[in-house]
């Protein structure tokens, strides 16, 4: 049996089918995405979607699904899939699914009769390309197919509906057509390996339902466009290949496309391999510019999310060129010595008051990968100095300052500006305005790290300038965070209140490379974590013992974003609490983080089949939640194997 090998059991169970998905991406932003069975239960789902230049390069869903008919002896076997309004499905052709296997491209077989049918999946890795070869395993009698492709040539954040503005209408291509159903988009050319006949009967295929927005308070009904059908023989033992792209194709290279496609595929055969053929799906390269996707299929590149996930994604498995890379291409978009938190462009985010400081730790593990101390100093150190300057200067705009203790405050009114960033009705959920705690175990680690560089290479000028800051900043901390009564750490102080809920951010001041805590307050807060806060997809945000715990990540927007930051449990955090375990327990720790990791074997087989989600519920089952594929669970998944591998070998 494969390493993700699905029985038919469970592909004919729509219950439980439908919440398998599938992402793949290409290096330009492109990706197709959907159901194991191919019915499509988000608005984010299609087989070829591609950023359009004319709209802001925010994706588009060109080509939504494509539908299967065998034809033998007069008899039509649909096999396609479509939920339309009122909860009916039509057709039914998971039915006729007989096994599903991923390696190293998604393989459907399908018995129909006498008729075995397979039909595998394969997204190109540098253009806005899908190829879907289709075969006839087994068959005792002529046999005929047809294919039937839903248009919709809208956003991934929309919906679309019969309208007379569409152009319905095609051009001939060599084996296919192409259509360009609106003015400004691209056009898509679709195409076969063999010659083809098409028949061309547009018609709108109204109210298909995509369960998941519903589920979600959003709008969930559209209307897609089937042009007509392509129809073509094929013989038992034959493989006919189609292409869906925004370029013209030629056929006859479809089939050595196929296979070198899939000849640079990483084989699906172990759960590390599949962390490793999931995190390229994060990468974008651009004109000047190489990126990482926050999650997928619809968060684009975050500040945050790229410094955290960097070392994962790439030092992991040693490729220091793209490291550097994206670094580079973040730090071109800085603004007075700020990261962007979120957005491209004109649409730009810097209100944050912790992600620049993730920066210091992003090279921190860079010198851990490579030991190379020297091109840190030289690359970044004036652009270090320069961060710490503003911060020690205040940030007006977030209402940030140093205190004359060193510490870091940072309020705004109804803006969050950590990582617990949910807002709701103009109002932060988890706000937790003042001194965060994390924030203050980043500034601590980022002002020692720098020190520490500009004393090795006799800065004498910037060491004498943050010397006050450093001889103070030690007791600040465990004065502002830390009570002898409590074994926890402080998680924010506003004012003169200090809120002791049992939350992550805690672990941050134990797991970094500098830290004012001691070992044994480490050990505390890594108790309370384990007790309260640690379950086997993640880290809590919030204890059960709270009132305001919510671990259910379901339903509309404002119950979403109620449990978002209030109980719902982290991968990524997980990363800081395997860190700081091993760096206490050693050798001893090994035994229970590798549980921790030999837990996460059977998500590749759940939600999205391959791949980390971006969060979970936080009581059992832990069902995944939010996108399908998130790039700082996939890398601090990598990253604890790293760190379990070096302790290890230490």
């Amino acid at each position: 049996m494969g390493y993700i090998e699905i029985d038919k059991g469970h592909l004919t169970n729509l219950e439980y089918a439908l919440k398998l998905e599938l992402i793949r991406t290409n290096r330009n932003g492109s990706y197709a995405s959907t159901t194991i069975v191919g019915c499509n239960t988000r608005k984010y789902h299609g087989l070829l979607v591609v950023p359009q230049e004319n709209f802001d390069d925010i994706n588009h869903v060109l080509l939504s699904s494509a539908d299967i008919t065998i034809v033998q002896r007069d008899a039509e076997f649909n096999l396609g899939i479509h939920k339309y309004k009122g909860g009916n499905y039509s057709p039914k052709g998971h039915k006729y699914i007989h096994g599903f296997e991923s390696n190293p491209i998604p393989k459907l077989t399908y018995r129909v009769g006498g008729v075995v049918f397979s039909m595998e999946r394969i997204f190109s890795e540098t253009s806005a390309r899908i190829y879907i070869k289709y075969t006839l395993e087994d068959a005792h009698s002529p046999t005929t197919i047809k294919l039937r492709p839903y248009l919709a040539f809208r956003s991934i954040h929309e919906l679309t509906k019969e309208n007379s503005i569409a152009n319905t209408g095609f051009v001939s291509a060599k084996n296919g057509i192409s259509m360009q159903m609106y003015e400004g988009f691209t056009p898509i050319f679709m195409q076969f390996n063999k010659s083809v006949e098409y028949r061309h009967e547009p018609a709108w295929y109204k109210d298909i339902e995509y369960m998941k927005e519903a589920n979600r308070g959003y709008s969930a009904h559209e209307d897609l466009l089937v042009p007509g059908y392509f129809e073509f023989p094929i013989k038992k033992g034959e493989s006919v290949i189609f292409q869906a792209s925004t370029d013209e194709g030629n056929p006859t290279t479809f089939q050595r496309a196929f296979k070198t496609e899939q000849t640079k595929r990483i084989p699906r055969d172990s759960f590390s391999n599949n962390l490793a053929n999931s995190a390229q799906q994060f990468i974008i390269r651009r004109e000047n510019s190489v990126q990482l996707a926050a999650g997928l299929p619809w968060h684009g590149r975050w500040g945050r999310d790229t410094l955290i996930s960097l070392a994962g994604i790439t030092l992991v498995q040693g490729d220091v060129a793209l490291f550097k890379a994206v670094l580079d291409s973040l730090v071109k978009e800085m603004k007075n010595d700020l990261f962007p938190n979120k957005g491209t462009g004109e649409n730009k985010n810097y209100l944050s008051s912790d992600t620049s400081l993730w920066f210091f730790r992003t090279l921190q593990q860079y010198i851990e990968f490579t030991g190379d101390e020297e091109w840190v100093w030289k690359k970044y150190g004036g652009l270090m100095k320069g961060i710490l300057n503003r911060y020690r200067n205040g940030i007006p705009e977030m209402g940030l300052y140093v205190d004359e203790k060193g510490l870091v405050y940072a309020e705004l009114e109804k803006t969050p500006l950590t990582w617990m960033d949910a807002v709701l009705h103009g109002t932060p959920v988890t706000q937790r305005p003042g001194y965060a705690v994390e924030v203050n175990a980043l500034w601590y680690n980022a002002v020692a790290f720098v020190m520490y560089l500009a004393t090795k290479n006799i800065d004498a000028q910037f060491v004498l300038s943050w010397n006050p800051v450093q001889r103070t900043i030690d007791a600040a901390f465990l004065n502002a965070f830390t009570h002898p009564q409590r074994h926890l750490v402080c998680d924010y102080i506003a004012k003169d209140h200090c809120s002791w809920d049992v939350r992550p951010n805690m672990l941050f001041a134990a797991s970094l490379p500098f830290s004012p805590l001691s070992i044994d307050q480490k050990k505390k807060i890594l108790d309370v974590v384990r007790q309260e806060l640690l379950t086997p997809r993640g880290i809590r945000t919030l204890s059960p013992k709270n009132a305001k715990y919510k671990s259910v990540y379901d339903g509309n927007i404002e119950a979403r974003d109620q449990a978002y930051h209030q109980g719902t449990a982290w991968p990524w955090l997980l990363g800081a609490y395997v860190e700081a375990y091993l760096k206490i327990y050693g050798k001893s720790g090994l035994s229970e983080m590798k549980k921790l990791v030999a837990g996460f074997e059977e998500e590749m087989r759940m939600n999205g089949l391959g791949t980390i989600s971006e969060l979970y519920n936080g009581d059992p089952p832990h069902h995944g939640k939010g996108a399908v594929s998130q790039a700082w669970s996939v890398a601090e998944m990598r990253r604890i194997i790293w760190l379990i591998d070096k302790t290890e070998n230490e």
